[in-house]
């Protein structure tokens, strides 16, 4: 990307004072990100490339971005510190499109340290504060949000998927795949009565970030307290036990996603209590019984579903998540299920502890 095809699109957007200059910003799975420099006093932002192959409808999804803040910004003490600010276009537009691409701008909260990983039950603690205090925020949030990413932890829509892949087999996979097949199809009934309870009200539907990884969420630089979460793109309306259990499904696993080494991989219970303290902290007061009796099974439901969905991909040909190996998402597969017997051996404890904290 070019300096002058860069400047030209953040000088689309209402900026205040002059760019100094743009740089990019991390390495996004997802989005292109960059820093833009203001000169003087004025404030910097953040310009995205907003990827329209994984969010296709990215005006639906900057609409959403903005009722959520500015329904945030009205509950809050400091408006542009604890929320995003987006900065519409010159044309009062949300996002500006250059013919291949969506962009979008933010302005940039100064003064905070984000995490790469939870790597202590006290920073554990602190993503949970963060979250719950998301969830509680948007708990009376009561617009329609824009479904951005067909089917996101749909449960009846990934066997779906799953059926229609296996009866497929594009790349003849699946007749050496009988033992992991079978760890799917053994819980099928278990995941789609959870599901189930969502689609009849009796889990109620609310605003989900779903994308709930510590890198999501700001600190202050100077207190070390949650100031803000980010990263909006995936804000919908589901059931916050999606939430829950991702977050449980990151924070807790010993090792990693795509471990070869099994023995590394169990879910630490110490982080799982830590999380769920500072989630409950801020929400246990908007929960409703169903939640609180499911929450401990969400973190089996998101484990169990990526289990399913790394082994679809394998299954498919590898078409969905990027490879760094033939057998990668095969690799994955057996990790996230390794992690899901861990928490399967855990459940009852994992259920006591919420328990004893509602």
């Amino acid at each position: 990307m070019t300096q002058d095809r860069l400047h030209h699109i953040a000088s689309q957007f209402r900026l205040e004072g002059e760019i100094d200059s743009i740089e990019a910003l991390g390495e996004g799975f997802i989005n292109d990100t960059y820093i833009i420099k203001s000169v003087a006093s004025a404030p910097d932002y953040i310009l995205q490339r907003k990827n329209h192959h994984v969010f296709p409808d990215v005006p639906g999804m900057m609409a959403n971005i903005k009722a959520i803040t500015e329904h945030i910004k009205r509950k809050v003490a400091d408006p542009m510190r604890e929320t995003l600010t987006i900065v519409p276009t010159l044309d009062d537009k949300l996002y500006y499109s250059d013919g291949d691409s969506f962009w979008a701008v933010c302005v940039y909260i100064p003064h905070t340290v984000t995490y790469s990983r939870a790597d202590s039950p006290a920073l554990a603690y602190q993503g949970g504060v963060g979250i719950g205090r998301f969830h509680a925020l948007v708990a009376d949030f009561t617009e329609p949000l824009n479904e951005t990413i067909k089917g996101f932890h749909n449960m009846r829509w990934r066997f779906e998927q799953w059926d229609a892949t296996i009866a497929a087999d594009p790349v003849g996979r699946v007749k050496a795949l009988g033992k992991e097949i079978g760890w799917i199809e053994e819980r099928r009934d278990a995941m789609l009565s959870l599901w189930a309870k969502v689609e009849s009200g009796e889990i109620p539907t609310r605003v989900t970030h779903n994308d709930t990884k510590i890198s999501n969420i700001l600190f202050d630089d100077s207190t070390g307290k949650v100031l803000s979460v980010i990263d909006l793109d995936t804000v919908m309306s589901s059931t916050l036990l999606n939430d829950f259990g991702d977050a449980i499904r990151s924070y807790t696993n010993t090792g990693a996603e795509d471990d070869r080494c099994l023995e590394r991989v169990e879910m630490d219970i110490a982080m799982f209590r830590a999380y769920a303290e500072g989630y409950l902290s801020e929400q246990r007061h908007t929960l409703t019984p169903s939640e609180k009796e499911w929450l401990a099974f969400s973190a089996l439901y998101i484990t169990f579903e990526q289990v399913l969905r790394f082994l679809m991909d394998y299954i498919d040909g590898d078409r969905y998540y990027k490879i760094a190996y033939p057998d990668h998402n095969l690799v994955r597969t057996h990790a996230q299920y390794k992690l899901l017997q861990s928490m399967e051996r855990q459940y009852e404890d994992m259920r006591k502890i919420i328990a004893s904290l509602v």
